[in-house]
C-alpha cells in the first residue's frame, strides 16, 4: 500500500449568514522524518486553489528528495551553504560586501532560524543599524550604506525563499535618502590634474614612470568609463594596441562579462608610453591605500578642493574626486554626445534605466529651462 504523503482537507465545513464558506482550507503532508506538518490557505474557493497548488508543489518536492522543513534550517547552516553555493561564486569586492552585511546582520540580531525571520525582524535590524557609527568620526552610518545593506539582505532571504527554508521573504522598508547632486570631474578640474601628475611619486620604476603611469590611467578612465578595479587588473596580453582595443574580462568587472571595447586614439598614445615588463598594463603591487593617497596629494597640488556638506570630521579625502567620480564624468560628458543605447555598451550597465539617470541628468534640466514661460514684461530684456 503506497503511503499518502500529501492531501487537502477541511476541518469543518462551516457556512456564514451570506451563504459562502468560512472554514480554512489545509495542506497536511508527511516530512520525510515522518513527522505530519499542515498549512492553512483561508476560505472559499481561492483558498481551495490555493491549497491544492501547494499539495501538488509539496508532493513533487517530497517524491524528488527536494523537500526542506523550514523549521530545522538553522541559520548557521544556511550561511554555510550560501557561502559555498552563491557566495564563494562572487567577484571578491562583492563577496566581501556580502559578508559584511551578512557579519552585521547577526551581529545585531543573532537569528537562531531561518523560518523565523520576519518583517519586525528587518526593522529591528534597519533601527539598530542606523544608530551606529560611520566610517567617518562623528558621523553615523549614512542612510545609503544601511540600504546597501538591506538590499543585500533581501537578496539573501529570496534565495532561502526559493530554497524552501523561508515562507515568505520579508517586507523591506528603506532608509530615506538625501539626494545630492552627484559629482564628476569637470574638464577644467581634469586639466589641472593631469598636469599635476608631474609631482608622482607612486608607482616606482623607470624616471617619468609615475608621471606617465598615473596620466595613463586618468585618460583611460575619462574617457572609457572603466571602473578602477578594471583598469588595475587590465593585462597587457588583452590590450591590442595596433587594433585599438582593450578587452576588460568577466571575472574583473561587475557584469561579470567579457567585454572588448575601442579605444579613442588619445588613450592609445597614452598607453603606448607604459612599455614594461609587468603583466598588467597598470601595476600596483603596494598598498591600495597608497593609491588613493597619491591621488589626493595630485589634486591637493593641482588646486582641487571640492566642498564637503557631510557633519562629520573631515579628512583631505573630503576635498577631492573619487575615482568613480571619473566613470560619471565619461557617463555626464557623453550623455549628449552618444545615443542611449551605445552610452549603455560603453558603459556596460545591465539595465538602461542606470544609464537614463545620466542622461536624464545631464538633458532634462537644461531642456526645462529652455522651455519655461518668460512673461512678455520680461522678454524686452533677453532682445
Amino acid at each position: 500500500m503506497i503511503r499518502m504523503k500529501t492531501w487537502v482537507y477541511q476541518i469543518q465545513r462551516q457556512v456564514d449568514k451570506l451563504g459562502e464558506e468560512s472554514a480554512s482550507w489545509y495542506v497536511g503532508w508527511l516530512d520525510p522524518d515522518g513527522k505530519r506538518c499542515s498549512k492553512s490557505f483561508g476560505p472559499g474557493k481561492v483558498g481551495q486553489r490555493a491549497a491544492e497548488k501547494f499539495k501538488l508543489k509539496t508532493h513533487i518536492e517530497l517524491i524528488e528528495g527536494r523537500y526542506q522543513s523550514p523549521k530545522k534550517k538553522s541559520w548557521a547552516e544556511f550561511r554555510k551553504e550560501f557561502e559555498t553555493k552563491i557566495a564563494d561564486g562572487m567577484l571578491a569586492q562583492t563577496r566581501r560586501l556580502v559578508l559584511d552585511g551578512l557579519e552585521n546582520f547577526e551581529r545585531l540580531i543573532k537569528p537562531q532560524i531561518v523560518a523565523s525571520i520576519k518583517t519586525q525582524t528587518i526593522d529591528a535590524y534597519r533601527a539598530k543599524r542606523r544608530t551606529e557609527r560611520g566610517k567617518k568620526r562623528g558621523e553615523l552610518i549614512s542612510p545609503a550604506s544601511v540600504n546597501k545593506e538591506l538590499r543585500t539582505l533581501k537578496a539573501i532571504l529570496r534565495k532561502a525563499h526559493k530554497w524552501g527554508y523561508l515562507p515568505s521573504v520579508p517586507d523591506f522598508q528603506f532608509e530615506r535618502e538625501p539626494q545630492r547632486l552627484p559629482t564628476f570631474v569637470t574638464p577644467e578640474h581634469f586639466a589641472k590634474i593631469y598636469e599635476a601628475c608631474k609631482i608622482a611619486k607612486l608607482p616606482t620604476g623607470r624616471e617619468g614612470w609615475a608621471s606617465d603611469w598615473w596620466r595613463g590611467l586618468l585618460v583611460m578612465a575619462y574617457m572609457t568609463g572603466w571602473r578602477i578595479s578594471e583598469l588595475l587588473a587590465l593585462l597587457r596580453e588583452d590590450v591590442d594596441l595596433e587594433a585599438g582595443t582593450a578587452l576588460t574580462r568577466a571575472e574583473h568587472n561587475k557584469g561579470r562579462r567579457d567585454a572588448r571595447v575601442n579605444l579613442h586614439p588619445v588613450v592609445i598614445e597614452h598607453l603606448r608610453r607604459l612599455a614594461g615588463f609587468d603583466s598588467k598594463v597598470f601595476p600596483w603591487n603596494g598598498n591600495r591605500r597608497f593609491l588613493y593617497d597619491e591621488f589626493a596629494k595630485i589634486q591637493e597640488t593641482a588646486g582641487v578642493k571640492l566642498p564637503c556638506a557631510g557633519s562629520h570630521k573631515h579628512t583631505k579625502f573630503c576635498y577631492v574626486y573619487g575615482f568613480h567620480d571619473l566613470r560619471r564624468s565619461f557617463a555626464t560628458m557623453n550623455a549628449d554626445r552618444l545615443t542611449g543605447d551605445a552610452l549603455q555598451t560603453l558603459m556596460r550597465h545591465k539595465a538602461y534605466a542606470t544609464t537614463q539617470r545620466y542622461i536624464n541628468m545631464t538633458r532634462q534640466t537644461d531642456e526645462a529651462v529652455a522651455k519655461l514661460h518668460v512673461p512678455e514684461v520680461l522678454k524686452k530684456g533677453l532682445a
